[in-house]
């Protein structure tokens, strides 16, 4: 496949499950799944040792400077925590780090993809639905407008700790003065809130005496994952809708359903409501396993993603590239 941009080949094998290995990754019979993190990953660093060792990942480093207009590689490399933590930063850079940490090893290809909120789009472009060029626009526009809806309505998050989900459902839906919703259905006993500060507050007083372990206020930029995010699905649909999406090599599992799609018109329509509907994650890694999914391998900074995945499938196997 050529990125349109500036005509970059990216390498993309099909491979013959279980006959190539590397020294990161263990390749064990059954299906592979690529699983991609989300904002909040970032850290000071990220990517230069790939920037300093891998020629393609120089190419589309240097490839993503000049698509975006600014050097998101200084950021990446050298940024301090507060800059890194900036949305119009923190979302392309987290993308990058994790779609060229996939493109830029040929051990290993997937037979099935997900990614936690943001990390849907790195998937898209690791399963070939969307050029690199293309997926980097897009989590940019994105990450823009996500930005001008936090500004223009505070609103934030919080991690709710050691409570089921109907529970923390049940008493999000009896807030009915303002806008608190379950947000993402990150394993069992872990559920993240979002809605107006006010809500937040009081729903995490609620869930604390309905026996939270704990509800955590995040430090986050907004209400993701809310109806409050709808200004910026409107802005994201325009720019989804105008963009070409391919056949994928290989099903996504998206955060709207939690289901397999190969689909272009519906991988799209779940793209766009992905920004007012709740992550489901913890579903989307049940039913990867129910279709074979044995190894897990996390792509991009951090390891949080392995650490769910335990949670949720303790029998899988979680490693990283």
């Amino acid at each position: 496949m050529y990125d349109s941009y500036t005509r970059i080949k990216i390498p993309f094998h099909r491979l013959i499950p279980g006959k190539f290995s590397s020294s990161q990754i263990k390749i064990e019979d059954g299906m592979k799944a690529f699983i991609f993190p989300g904002q909040g990953a970032q850290f000071s660093g990220m990517g230069k040792d790939l920037y300093e060792t891998k020629p393609l990942a120089k190419a589309l480093f240097d490839q993503a400077d000049r698509i975006l207009g600014f050097r998101i590689t200084e950021s990446m490399f050298a940024g301090s925590a507060d800059e890194l933590k900036q949305t119009r930063v923190t979302q392309p850079a987290v993308f990058l780090h994790s779609v060229i940490t996939a493109l830029s090893q040929d051990a290993v290809q997937p037979q099935m993809v997900a990614g936690h909120s943001l990390g849907e789009f790195s998937a898209l472009v690791a399963n070939r639905c969307l050029s690199f060029e293309d997926g980097l626009t897009l989590v940019y526009k994105r990450a823009m407008a996500m930005q001008r809806a936090c500004e223009n309505n505070p609103s934030t998050m919080a991690a709710i700790l050691g409570l089921d989900d109907q529970a923390v459902e049940d008493i999000c839906a009896s807030i009915k003065e303002e806008i608190v919703v379950a947000a993402n259905y990150n394993c069992p006993g872990q559920l993240v809130i979002s809605g107006s500060i006010k809500g937040i507050d009081i729903a995490c007083e609620k869930l604390k005496a309905a026996g939270a372990k704990r509800a955590l206020p995040l430090q986050v930029g907004g209400a993701f994952h809310s109806p409050l995010m709808e200004p910026a699905r409107e802005e994201l649909a325009a720019a989804i809708d105008a963009t070409q999406f391919n056949t994928p090599a290989c099903p996504v599992y998206q955060n709207v359903d939690a289901l397999p799609s190969t689909d272009i018109a519906t991988i799209k329509k779940n793209l766009i409501a992905q920004l007012t509907a709740p992550v489901r994650w913890t579903q989307s890694v049940q039913n990867m396993v129910k279709d074979g999914g044995t190894s897990f391998i996390e792509c991009g900074p951090g390891k949080v993603l392995q650490g769910l995945v335990k949670k949720i499938a303790p029998a899988a196997e979680v490693s990283s590239l």
